[in-house]
């Protein structure tokens, strides 16, 4: 430990200020204590503050849940209703449609039997025609054989002369009679070949009908099956008409219980809303008990008590009026200007997390000031970190060891980056805008993931060419 640290012995006649000096020693336990328990009761007001939002969160859910019911309750009737009048158009339409099937198959039946029977008919014609050409081929045959016994009598009768003219005028007729039997036997016979191909095609196109006839009455029995299926799809609907009614109901029912729910929430609401107020108000008396605390501390020091503190404050103002004295050298040699030094345009630098900024002094103090704090880490094993801030809590350029790049883990960087970052919490913003000699606060130093350290901080104030420029802060463990 330096010089500057190391305590005074104490000799009989200081007992009443070593008494005076338990007693600052006590209260620094106590503002301890009473920090800790500001800073928990600071987290449960936080945790408050969450459950309200939570809970509020869950009525307007709770609301917007009854309102959809609403909602699907009047879609689900104005369904169950064009359900219904679709089962009722179905029901009517599957009537109508088999009994215009039954009387479609009962004729297309019909007309397959005609069909049939025309096949039959035109076969039976057929067969006739077929025993007329016989006929009249039996005829041309017996008309050849008279024309060739006409024939031979006429020869006969030349032969014998006068007593056979009579006969052969005979044989003459009967020849003529052939002819014209043979002639008129030749064009039946034709007609009867024509009419014979007419049937041919009559009776290939009946058999063509006759086919069909029977394909449409097989189609017809898939109709009537395709009926049973309309039939089904009849009933099904129905069943999905109960089932709707079924649904709406437990819709209807849901809505009730969403609206007690809701009710429910509402007074969850107002409960955890006043834990919430009394948890606030907790807060603001425990951290006014923590300044009446630090007060205390505070005048005891400044009587001149010694307390275990008291060689930290002293080393927080001989350092902040060293940096005092530095900013004013700087300025009078031109190094920096009062308006770079004061600059509060704070610039993020895009992608930091958490958030960094810079100022036009941040690469000036980057410099000068390592050459000062980096000493202090040393003097006090209890000493954290000590850092020069401006009025607004913003710590340019701290320890080397809290100067790390950032890198993509926020919870690593909290811990690890803590320089160019505005630090407006209670106790920083006091340490940087406090006037006062010095001051010692006692708080929970947040580094990150959730994760507290008590610490106690002495800082003391800044002052170039009579203005106020901020404060130098020394974190120690308690």
């Amino acid at each position: 430990m330096s010089a500057a640290l190391q305590r005074v012995p104490v000799s009989a006649d200081t007992r009443p200020r070593q008494s005076l000096s338990d007693i600052g020693e006590r209260s620094g336990r106590l503002g301890v204590e009473i920090a800790d328990m500001a800073g928990v009761i600071g987290d449960l007001a936080a945790l408050g503050q969450v459950q309200l939002e939570r809970a509020r969160g869950a009525v307007a859910a709770a609301r917007q849940l009854a309102h959809t019911n609403g909602v699907l309750a009047e879609t689900m009737q104005n369904a169950k209703a064009s359900a219904q009048a679709t089962q009722a158009t179905l029901s009517e339409s599957a009537d109508t449609i088999e009994g215009t099937l039954a009387r479609t198959i009962e004729k297309i039946a019909l007309l397959g039997d005609r069909a049939l029977a025309v096949k039959a008919s035109i076969e039976q014609v057929g067969e006739t025609i077929g025993a007329v050409q016989d006929a009249s081929v039996a005829i041309q045959r017996i008309a050849q054989e008279t024309q060739m016994l006409a024939l031979n009598a006429g020869i006969e009768a030349a032969r014998a002369g006068a007593s056979g003219r009579g006969f052969a005028i005979i044989a003459e007729a009967v020849k003529s009679l052939a002819d014209q039997i043979r002639v008129s036997t030749a064009t039946n016979q034709k007609h009867l070949e024509a009419l014979a191909g007419t049937l041919k095609g009559l009776f290939a196109q009946a058999d063509d009908n006759a086919t069909l006839a029977q394909a449409a009455k097989a189609e017809s029995n898939d109709a009537q099956q395709t009926i049973g299926t309309f039939r089904t799809l009849v009933e099904t609907v129905q069943r999905l008409t109960h089932d709707m009614d079924v649904m709406s109901t437990s819709v209807e029912s849901n809505t009730q219980s969403y609206g007690a729910l809701r009710e429910e929430l509402k007074g969850l609401v107002g409960a955890v809303k006043g834990g919430s107020d009394k948890l606030t108000q907790a807060q603001a008396r425990a951290e006014s008990i923590l300044g009446i605390s630090e007060d205390f501390i505070l005048f005891i020091a400044e009587s001149g008590i010694e307390t275990p503190d008291t060689p930290v404050v002293r080393l927080c103002q001989q350092t902040a009026g060293e940096i005092a004295a530095l900013f004013e050298r700087a300025v009078a040699s031109g190094e920096i200007s009062m308006n770079d030094l004061f600059d509060e345009n704070y610039v993020p630098v895009a992608g930091s997390n958490p958030p960094q900024v810079m100022t036009r002094f941040v690469r000036f103090t980057d410099r000068r000031l390592p050459q000062i704090q980096e000493p202090i880490l040393a003097a006090d094993p209890r000493i954290a970190f000590c850092a020069a801030i401006d009025r607004n809590g913003y710590l340019p350029t701290h320890n080397l060891v809290y100067s790390q790049p950032q890198g993509p883990d926020p919870v690593w960087n909290s811990a690890n980056c803590r320089n160019r970052r505005i630090f407006s919490d209670r106790t920083g913003l006091a340490a940087g805008r406090s006037t006062r000699p010095f001051l010692l606060q006692t708080y929970r130093r947040d580094m990150g993931g959730g994760n507290f350290v008590l610490m106690k901080d002495a800082s003391a104030p800044i002052t170039v060419r009579g203005r106020h420029w901020g404060g130098f802060r020394i974190g120690f463990k308690v």
